[in-house]
């Protein structure tokens, strides 16, 4: 049995190592970038290195002399990039594909495995929890039917990595955008929408949206000093 690498840095996928689906196969799971290392890697000797969620970037020398598979969650070669799901939301979209892909050295523009589709209804940690479940079914489609990636076609569309400072919800007269805007942030590690009020910052989650209402929690903190 070939053992395989899963290199993770977000808990919302962590718990796939319990699934009885994985436990079908021999996994590695690696969560601190210290330990994807070239000569670690190599003392593996993985099939395939996967990369549901990584926050840093991967050497070179280790795309270039292992299977590295990526999952992004845009129908690339649209929306290459950072921050995919809230720039999708935030651009009207309500469904994106999640794409498996091989990394290169390159943004996001390696040949792809997989693409299937993601609803971006909820919030952002119900559309992980949903990206988490798919990803736990490609993962093993992949290593047991040994894809052939192909080549992107199409036009390439960039999306820039989102900043905290973003999070401050938009001036708007739309209750389905302010919507949008809290719930595409309601998850762990992500900046809270938020609007500063005096000396305050007002968080909001939890968003439900009505016919003509919106309500959400809201939590008030002293504003940080810039």
């Amino acid at each position: 049995m070939s053992r395989n690498v899963i290199a993770c840095s977000t808990k919302w996928f962590l718990e796939a190592e319990k699934s009885v689906e994985f436990q079908k196969h021999d996994y590695i799971f690696i969560t601190d970038k210290d330990e994807l290392t070239f000569d670690h890697l190599i003392g593996i000797r993985p099939r395939y290195i996967f990369f549901p969620h990584w926050s840093w970037l991967v050497p070179p020398k280790i795309t270039e002399s292992f299977e590295c598979v990526c999952f992004h969650s845009t129908p690339l070669p649209y929306g290459r990039g950072g921050s995919p799901i809230q720039n999708m939301i935030e651009r009207g979209h309500k469904d994106t594909m999640l794409t498996a892909f091989r990394m290169t050295a390159g943004l996001d523009d390696g040949p792809i495995y997989y693409q299937r589709s993601l609803s971006l209804a909820g919030s952002a940690d119900e559309i992980f929890k949903r990206l988490s479940a798919l990803i736990q079914e490609m993962i093993p489609e992949i290593i047991e039917t040994s894809p052939q990636p192909v080549a992107q076609k199409g036009e390439p569309y960039f999306f820039k990595r989102r900043t905290p400072a973003q999070s401050e919800v938009p001036k708007s007269d739309s209750l389905e955008k302010v919507y949008d805007h809290i719930r595409m942030l309601d998850a762990d590690g992500y900046p809270k929408a938020f609007i500063e009020y005096g000396g305050l910052r007002l968080e909001f989650d939890q968003a439900r949206l009505e016919s003509d209402s919106l309500a959400a929690r809201v939590v008030f903190k002293r504003a940080k000093c810039e």
